[in-house]
């Protein structure tokens, strides 16, 4: 089928009329959730500190803290598409309780994410969260993971030393800004000085971030804290990062090799759905396992998603092309990228 057929036959305005009454997130929803689960983060960091090294109670609680750090961390692109102006203490308590101490305030989502939905950016050189994977070398998507190890030294760099830095050396301001506050996966993209859709708070954010990091590194220096603290969070971080980056490539086809637009329909045909089992949501927390359907409809919030996901398949007068967007779990997903790459790649 041609992309125009494909645009052409997709039947969106039947699949909004099915979940045009899901859009409306619950705040109730979002606090419970997220306030138990960083909750639990924080309890399991503190009981893997204070237990024996590798003992099976450590083990344990450093594991429960990335799952649940992680889903806490993931509710940064929730943020990035509730409504203008909405929702505004839950922003700020999510940055004190998790985007500052994990050095992901916020701001660093806001604006960026947006562009990666809009459809004369999505999967071209402008999208910051988009490379064609599938039509490169599969060695560039074990360099993605392995990244992971990098990205928490690169993060307290970047709010640690070049935040005070950049203040004192305008030139500096403007790179940071462009080349280093934003969440992305393309080394190439720059962030526009517009790129602020809530945040317009952002130098606060920035600010406080370089202060918990300083008063951070600044404790374990007088031996107020432990340096082990230090080390676990690495731990930590390293493999929330990894998870995420395996998540990642899983969410996309990525064959758009960035030359050209996409419609919406495009869009969710080169997007994934692994609505599979509890053990899915533990990687794909936070309604991201619905990540085709997501990109339909942006708006839906993520507690709506599966019921969204149920309406469509069997609401659908013909949900043939919606159902090629499904892969039956994380492996499924990966090994086809994988295939796919590698196919590409030995042309």
């Amino acid at each position: 089928m041609s992309d125009n057929n494909t645009s052409v036959d997709f039947p969106l305005h039947e699949a909004h009329a099915l979940v045009r009454d899901l859009m409306t997130p619950n705040p109730w929803i979002y606090w419970c959730d997220f306030l138990f689960h960083i909750t639990l983060s924080w309890v399991a960091f503190v009981t893997a500190l204070h237990s024996p090294f590798l003992s099976i109670w450590q083990v344990l609680a450093c594991g429960v803290a990335v799952l649940t750090f992680y889903r806490s961390a993931i509710f940064i692109h929730e943020l990035a598409h509730l409504k203008k102006g909405t929702f505004k203490v839950f922003r700020l308590v999510w940055n004190l309780l998790c985007g500052i101490p994990l050095m992901i305030p916020s701001f660093t989502y806001d604006g960026v994410h947006n562009d990666h939905h809009k459809r004369d950016v999505y999967g071209t050189s402008k999208d910051g969260e988009y490379l064609p994977f599938a039509i490169q070398r599969p060695s560039e998507m074990v360099r993605y993971v392995l990244l992971s190890f990098l990205l928490p030294l690169l993060l307290v760099a970047r709010f640690l030393l070049l935040t005070p830095l950049s203040y004192l050396i305008p030139p500096l301001r403007r790179l940071v800004w462009e080349r280093a506050s934003s969440l992305t996966i393309n080394p190439h993209y720059k962030r526009a000085p517009n790129a602020v859709r809530n945040d317009h708070n952002w130098r606060l954010q920035e600010c406080a971030t370089f202060l918990f990091a300083s008063m951070v590194v600044a404790g374990v220096v007088v031996g107020i804290l432990s340096p082990a603290v230090l080390v676990l969070w690495y731990v930590i971080a390293v493999l929330i990062f990894i998870l995420n980056s395996l998540r990642t490539l899983a969410a996309h086809a990525y064959r758009n090799p960035g030359d050209r637009t996409l419609g919406l329909a495009e869009q969710y045909l080169d997007s994934i759905n692994i609505p599979g089992n509890f053990v899915t949501g533990l990687w794909a927390p936070v309604g991201l396992r619905y990540h085709a359907t997501h990109h339909l409809f942006m708006s839906l919030p993520y507690h709506n998603l599966g019921k969204a996901q149920r309406r469509l398949v069997n609401g659908l007068s013909d949900n043939t092309l919606y159902l090629q967007t499904v892969r039956k779990g994380l492996w499924d997903a990966l090994a086809r990228i994988w295939k796919e790459a590698s196919l590409s790649s030995s042309r």
